[in-house]
C-alpha cells in the first residue's frame, strides 16, 4: 500500500500541469482607463486563475476588432452595442457577451463659457462629428428633444479631432465626445467643456463598451471564465481605487499623466459590476431606436444581439 502510494504521487508530481487556453482579446483603441478590469485582471494573475492565457491587441484602426472577430482571427473584441446592432444589421456574426463600461460616456460637447446653454440654442450652429450613421442619430434625437430638427444645425467631419476642433472654434459642439476624456482634456487646456448627457436627452441608455464574440464559433465556457476574471477585477478596482490606479497606471508611462487620472476616477464607476448579466430590455429598446431613426430596416430579436455566456 505504501509502495503504491508513493508510486502514485511521484507519477502526479511528474505529471506536466494542464496548459492554459489561450484567447485573443482586441481591444477597441489603445490602452486607456476604460480597459482597467481587463489591465488589473492581467496584472493581478485573475486570468491565469482561470485557466486563461489572453493576448491584449491593441488595434490600427478602431474599426478592425469586431471584423477580425467575425472573420474568426480574434476570440473577443472590444465594441461598442450602438454599433453592435449596426454591425449584425450589416451581417456580421457577431453577438455581445459580457459589458466592460455599463453606462453611456457619450455626450453633447460645447464650451462651458459659450453661447450654447442648451441644445435648444444649436439653431445654425456647426456640430463637429467622427463617425456618420449612429452619432448623426444621436444628434438628431437630442434635437427633436429641443424641439429642433437636424436642419437646423450644419454637420462638420472632424475625424477624431474633437475637443480640438471646438476649442479652435471650428465647431460650435461635438457629438462622439466622451465624457470622461474629451471634458477633462478641455479642463486640463484650460478651455472647460460642458456635456449634455445622451441619456438625459431623449435616448434609451445603453452599455458603451462590450465584449464581442463570433456567434458561430464562440468558445462559451472560455468566455465566462473571462468574464469571471475581469468581473474579480473589478471588485478589486471598485474596494481599492487608488491602489488599482497605482497598478494600472504601472503598465506604461505613457498612462502616467493627470488626463488619464482624472479619466480613471470617471470611469470607475461606470464599470459593470456584473460584465456577464445580461438586460433584454435595453437591448430591445436601442433596437427601436435605430429602427425608429430609420437607420436600419427591420427589428432584429435580442437573442440575434446579445446572450449571456454565463447562464446554464
Amino acid at each position: 500500500m505504501k509502495l503504491t502510494a508513493l508510486t502514485t504521487a511521484m507519477s502526479l508530481a511528474a505529471a506536466p500541469l494542464l496548459a492554459a487556453d489561450d484567447m485573443t482579446l482586441m481591444l477597441d483603441w489603445f490602452v486607456n482607463p476604460d480597459h482597467g478590469p481587463i489591465i488589473v485582471a492581467q496584472e493581478l494573475g485573475y486570468f491565469a486563475e482561470q485557466d486563461l492565457n489572453v493576448e491584449i491587441i491593441a488595434p490600427a484602426d478602431p474599426a478592425d476588432p469586431p471584423k477580425l472577430v467575425a472573420a474568426g482571427k480574434a476570440d473577443l473584441a472590444i465594441s461598442y452595442q450602438p454599433h453592435l446592432h449596426l454591425q449584425i444589421h450589416e451581417g456580421l456574426p457577431l453577438r455581445r457577451v459580457g459589458t466592460l463600461v455599463a453606462t453611456p460616456l457619450n455626450c453633447l460637447l460645447v464650451l462651458a463659457d459659450g453661447p450654447i446653454k442648451s441644445p435648444a440654442d444649436l439653431t445654425g450652429k456647426k456640430v463637429g462629428f467622427s463617425v456618420s450613421g449612429v452619432e448623426e442619430a444621436v444628434l438628431g434625437t437630442i434635437l427633436r428633444h429641443n424641439g429642433l430638427t437636424m436642419d437646423a444645425v450644419e454637420m462638420v467631419n472632424v475625424n477624431w479631432s474633437l475637443s480640438p476642433s471646438l476649442m479652435s472654434g471650428q465647431v460650435d459642439a461635438v457629438i462622439g465626445a466622451y465624457r470622461n476624456f474629451e471634458l477633462n482634456q478641455m479642463e486640463i487646456e484650460g478651455v472647460p467643456g460642458t456635456c449634455f448627457y445622451v441619456e438625459e436627452q431623449g435616448l434609451p441608455a445603453y452599455d458603451e463598451l462590450i465584449y464581442v464574440a463570433n456567434a458561430d464559433t464562440m468558445d462559451k465556457d472560455m468566455i465566462a471564465r473571462f468574464l469571471a476574471a475581469t468581473e474579480k477585477a473589478t471588485q478589486y478596482i471598485v474596494n481599492h481605487p487608488d491602489e488599482s490606479w497605482a497598478l494600472f497606471a504601472s503598465t506604461s508611462a505613457e498612462l502616467q499623466d493627470e488626463l488619464n487620472a482624472r479619466a480613471w476616477a470617471d470611469t470607475v464607476p461606470r464599470f459593470a459590476l456584473r460584465p456577464g448579466a445580461m438586460d433584454v430590455g435595453r437591448y430591445a429598446a436601442f433596437e427601436t431606436f435605430l429602427n425608429e431613426a430609420g437607420l436600419t430596416t427591420r427589428m432584429t430579436p435580442v437573442s440575434d444581439i446579445a446572450i449571456d455566456v454565463t447562464a446554464p
